[in-house]
């Protein structure tokens, strides 16, 4: 069946915007592609390997699914956490699909699908680190924690920490580089990027809270107001999670631990 006509039917489904109100379903219509926003240093996520270019990770096989469900071609546009509102409201891409915590500073300028994933936050320190040995060491006077900017984990730590040192780096591998180097002790992150730096590194070593600390569900990312787009894409998630195509894919990728399958 022709693409423009697998998208036709896909839009029966979705309620029609008000008059004169232009879609991103148009768009799509018209160009006969998706554009998807993702940040690919996101390990199981949507990463891209460095020797071959190629892109893999539990989002990058939904952004697929849900070109294949639009009938039109996916285009990868590369963002990141700390351009991601910008990249998003400023017309870089139709949707952010890279497992995009939902936190209230970002649903003021975003809104998002039901949650695909839900992680809580892990951290990571150098397996020589004497100051780093459970999770109890990491709020103490004289540790310093790292984290990136514009990610979750920024906000999060600003309200948990009481006595450690909290710097904000510009980007992940800089917080990488500062606990790899000794300037920090320890870095926080989530289950995906997590399981990244105990496969290719040497020297990182993985810290879990003894209790849950802070969950965080994922999800996808869109301008706010279109409402017919946010439908169709809610009508995708849900489809895949009845399917047992986000099963197969948070399982191929190791991920289905932190999977939302409901």
């Amino acid at each position: 069946m022709p693409r423009l006509t697998l998208l036709a039917l896909s839009l029966l489904a979705i309620p029609l915007a008000a008059s004169g109100e232009e879609s991103v379903l148009d768009h799509i219509a018209a160009s006969q592609a998706v554009r998807v926003c993702i940040w690919p240093d996101y390990f199981g996520i949507s990463y891209r390997d460095p020797k071959t270019q190629q892109l893999s990770g539990i989002d990058i096989d939904m952004a697929r699914a849900l070109g294949r469900d639009l009938g039109a071609r996916v285009e990868f546009v590369d963002s990141s956490f700390a351009r991601l509102i910008a990249d998003v409201s400023e017309d870089r891409c139709d949707i952010a699909m890279f497992a995009i915590g939902i936190t209230p500073q970002r649903q003021e300028k975003l809104r998002f699908t039901k949650p695909h994933l839900a992680s809580d936050i892990y951290a990571i320190t150098t397996k020589s680190s004497r100051r780093i040995r459970t999770w109890s060491d990491i709020d103490k006077a004289g540790t310093v924690v790292a984290v990136a900017k514009g990610t979750l984990h920024e906000p999060v730590m600003k309200g948990k920490l009481k006595a450690g040192t909290l710097r904000v780096l510009d980007t992940p591998h800089a917080r990488e580089q500062e606990v790899e180097s000794g300037r920090a002790d320890v870095f926080m992150t989530d289950f995906p990027y997590s399981q990244r730096m105990l496969k290719t590194t040497d020297w990182a070593r993985l810290v879990k809270p003894d209790a849950t600390y802070h969950i965080t569900p994922y999800a996808y990312a869109m301008r706010p107001g279109d409402d017919r787009w946010h439908a169709r894409v809610e009508q995708f998630v849900a489809g895949v999670k009845r399917n047992g195509e986000l099963k197969a894919a948070a399982e191929r990728h190791g991920l289905l631990t932190i999977a939302v399958l409901d």
